[in-house]
């Protein structure tokens, strides 16, 4: 799940910048963890060790209240009695990424995909977001095709994947629902080529960046299994030892990459 949150902390540096281009520093003095990497350590604290979605993604996001979070999550994080709130947003798609790397079993991925979302995203498409970025990164560890990937997220969720990053790159704006944001970010990593490029390619969409990155960011590092040695310590340095602390736990019990 590193790779997601590597994602989140090179995006952070261009969000709101419009960024439309490849060429860019990985890191910069901006680059920072954000409610993406805080919420991915809370899904990944549940499948380490139990209790309920609920509650860790209270804990954990009270622990870091000022980590970006959406008005409305916000609400939701400090709520003594929180219930969803049928969002579409794309936070249910940016925390998942665990859940595809933890389960051996499709349909397992797909039902703890939903339980992460609805929570507080139970609106069907956030629910979609979540369980399609779960389902490519399920499919990319196990060895499946781009192509297979491809075929199998259009037809059990409905995007249209079969756009190109020119032509979205040219018109495309910040977006923060699933439905705007979500097969955007599996495009990129579609026409990726490596761990890199898959990052680099969400970012130039110059819209939500830290979140389209992390999305594309767990679903490039099951695909190829390899992420640059730079971009894993640059991220070790960046984040917290209590959330590294989890990061660590996640990759002993369910290793996923390699350095290169």
């Amino acid at each position: 799940m590193i790779g997601a949150i590597a994602g989140d902390i090179i995006g952070s540096a261009y969000e709101h910048s419009i960024m439309k281009q490849i060429d860019f520093n990985l890191f910069t003095e901006k680059s920072t963890f954000t409610d993406d990497s805080v919420m991915t350590v809370a899904v990944a604290s549940v499948l380490l060790d139990g209790g309920s979605f609920v509650n860790n993604l209270q804990q954990w996001g009270r622990r870091y209240p000022n980590a970006g979070y959406g008005f409305n999550f916000f609400q939701w994080i400090h709520d003594d009695l929180p219930q969803p709130y049928n969002s579409w947003g794309n936070g249910s798609a940016m925390r998942v990424s665990p859940v595809g790397f933890a389960f051996n079993e499709l349909q397992d991925v797909l039902v703890k995909a939903k339980e992460s979302a609805e929570v507080s995203h139970n609106h069907p498409e956030g629910i979609k977001g979540a369980q399609a970025t779960a389902l490519a990164i399920f499919m990319g560890r196990n060895g499946f095709t781009k192509g297979q990937i491809k075929e199998s997220i259009e037809s059990n969720f409905g995007y249209d994947l079969g756009r190109k990053l020119e032509e979205i790159r040219k018109t495309y704006v910040f977006d923060v629902s699933c439905q705007g944001s979500v097969p955007e970010s599996i495009i990129a990593f579609l026409e990726s080529t490596d761990y890199e490029s898959a990052i680099r390619l969400a970012v130039s969409l110059g819209g939500d960046s830290d979140t389209q990155a992390c999305n594309a960011g767990g679903i490039a590092e099951a695909y190829y299994k390899e992420i640059p040695s730079v971009i894993i310590s640059e991220t070790r340095k960046i984040l917290p030892n209590d959330l590294l602390g989890i990061v660590e736990r996640f990759e002993k019990r369910w290793p996923s990459y390699r350095v290169v």
